[in-house]
């Protein structure tokens, strides 16, 4: 049986990415994808700044950005009946200072096909990995749902929140908690405008992203409620949602089908590797949805992989003395986004899902936010560009 030097359990975004990057690098790769497809919706599709630095830096953005997307460069926020700009990514200094609304599957193909550059890159779709294959102490391949085997040198794990890591308790894990879960829907857009919006009031919560001809909103509920309002049908929620946001054309959602449940989680591995087993994005720390950055920390995570360990992987190095050094360089930022989505969400999304008096004035963050254009660059920047931004310093051993 042929031993690659890297499996990549899972092909999504910080998969695919890991894997082309260590291909590029002179590795033999094999990305493991459990669906026949990339079409699924309601996946992440924010690519920021962030993100769009590493593409330039490997001289792929201008291709990038022919594939279909929607560009959003500033945030809202509708407190107490009137909207307040709270955020600004256009004045960043990077080559793209937007975010690129890209539907998930679009972003994957793009890598997909860069990807397929490198000689040693190989990307299986239909294929479920159902365990880990250990020997003397160390994870050495993967075992598939058909029963056949894969062995290679090192395996990351980047299939998600729901990664076989964590199924098979492979490596400890701390729960932070999350005090709500998010139907996500989308609506036809009958407007003109170019923004993430937000409408707040006590017990409901809207989040609008503007995807060109349409909206993909996001209903805030508190957590585990779901099956109860969905039991109610949709019209109660329907006149919710029709409270928080008048504008919206809400004539197609006519069925609690309409409505896509995701369960919120908010945890971290402490610790992220083992013997010949890496994991990285959300199977290391699976994120909240606020600021739209699970995907983008992703990418920084897999840059970071390569930057450490697809040199030495090439070289035929020992590769398990250096995986501590992937997680130590990420844990910080994993830490401090965590942190920062934690104290959101418990001490303002929390607190706003549970019934009280209506809201009838915006706090002074906001107000402030509002009125100083220069401030708005503040929270612009960190959900642009994020903490410890990862250079792409991996080899190039053949070219794309």
């Amino acid at each position: 049986m042929t031993t690659r030097d890297l499996i990549v359990v899972g092909g999504g975004p910080a998969g695919v990415m890991t894997g082309l990057l260590f291909a590029r690098a002179g590795c033999t790769v094999s990305v493991l994808e459990k669906h026949a497809d990339f079409f699924r919706d309601f996946r992440g599709d924010t690519v920021h700044p962030s993100t769009m630095e590493i593409l330039s830096q490997l001289g792929w953005l201008e291709d990038f950005l022919k594939r279909p997307h929607h560009r959003l460069d500033h945030a809202e926020l509708r407190i107490a009946g009137r909207d307040w700009t709270i955020g600004d990514l256009s004045h960043l200094d990077t080559p793209a200072p937007f975010i690129a609304m890209m539907p998930q599957w679009e972003f994957l193909d793009f890598l997909r096909t860069k990807a397929a550059a490198f000689p040693g890159f190989a990307l299986e779709m239909g294929a479920a990995v159902a365990d880990f294959l250990e020997e003397d102490g160390r994870v050495s391949g993967v075992r598939l749902a058909d029963g056949s085997e894969r062995r290679a040198r090192l395996v990351i794990a980047a299939d998600g929140r729901s990664s076989l890591v964590r199924q098979k308790d492979m490596l400890p894990l701390e729960v932070l908690g999350a005090p709500m879960d998010v139907f996500w829907f989308r609506v036809p857009k009958t407007a003109p405008g170019s923004a993430l919006r937000g409408s707040v009031e006590r017990g409901r919560l809207l989040v609008m992203i503007d995807r060109g001809d349409y909206w993909q909103c996001a209903f805030l509920i508190p957590k585990g409620k779901a099956a109860d309002l969905l039991a109610g049908g949709i019209g109660p929620i329907r006149a919710a949602i029709a409270e928080a946001a008048p504008e919206l054309d809400l004539a197609d959602l006519d069925d609690v089908a309409d409505l896509k449940l995701l369960s919120v989680s908010l945890d971290r591995l402490t610790a992220w590797q083992r013997p010949g087993l890496l994991a990285i994005g959300d199977a290391a720390h699976a994120m909240s949805p606020i600021g739209g950055v699970g995907i983008n920390l992703a990418i920084q995570d897999a840059v970071a992989a390569a930057n450490l360990l697809a040199g030495p992987l090439a070289a035929g190095a020992r590769i398990d003395p250096l995986l501590h050094k992937v997680e130590e360089r990420r844990l910080l930022p994993t830490r401090l986004v965590q942190s920062a989505q934690k104290t959101a969400q418990d001490r303002v999304i929390g607190r706003l899902l549970e019934p009280g008096p209506p809201l009838d004035h915006a706090p002074w963050l906001i107000r402030l936010l509002d009125k100083a254009p220069l401030l708005r660059r503040i929270p612009g920047r960190m959900i642009g560009l994020g903490i410890r931004r990862e250079k792409v310093e991996s080899p190039a051993a053949q070219p794309a």
